[in-house]
């Protein structure tokens, strides 16, 4: 590791410890030629796959997009962003367990729309309501019909 002080390629590890959110290790360092202290951080690289927007460019993956999404659905509503948050590294995790190296935008907002679809109920006519890009009102009326269907079969179990 190069020291940040004098460039010097050689050091020594004085303390390792395991990160506040327990996904990376943090070293002290000294510099063995000017003896100056430096911490540094360890941890998985992690390979998430390019997404396919719909018009066919690709762009690398960015959780705060999808989290701007649901904040943006969520806004003025009782959720939590603990629980936007949470919704967003379920997805990340999915698509890095899924190994492909390329995604199309349509399963992550598929994703999302699973999520809010159990969060919140009007979160997730929003999201709809964007992501459908509904070209009338009896397109926004037949989700919202699915909705009620749905939630009728939910009390009836």
């Amino acid at each position: 590791m190069k020291c940040p002080f004098c460039s010097h390629l050689e050091d020594k590890v004085v303390d390792s410890r395991l990160g506040k959110e327990g996904d990376a290790i943090r070293r002290r360092r000294e510099c063995l030629k000017c003896e100056g202290r430096f911490t540094t951080y360890e941890k998985v690289e992690e390979v998430l796959p390019l997404v396919i927007k719909k018009d066919g460019r690709r762009e690398p993956f960015d959780r705060q997009k999808i989290l701007q999404g649901l904040l943006k659905a969520c806004e003025k509503r009782p959720v939590g962003i603990t629980a936007l948050e949470e919704i967003v590294n379920k997805i990340e995790k999915k698509l890095q367990e899924s190994g492909e190296k390329e995604i199309p935008s349509s399963v992550i907002g598929e994703e999302v729309m699973h999520a809010l679809h159990k969060l919140d109920q009007v979160a997730y006519v929003r999201f709809a309501s964007v992501y459908r890009e509904f070209k009338d009102i009896n397109e926004f009326m037949d989700e919202l019909k699915d909705l009620l269907k749905d939630e009728r079969k939910e009390k009836d179990r």
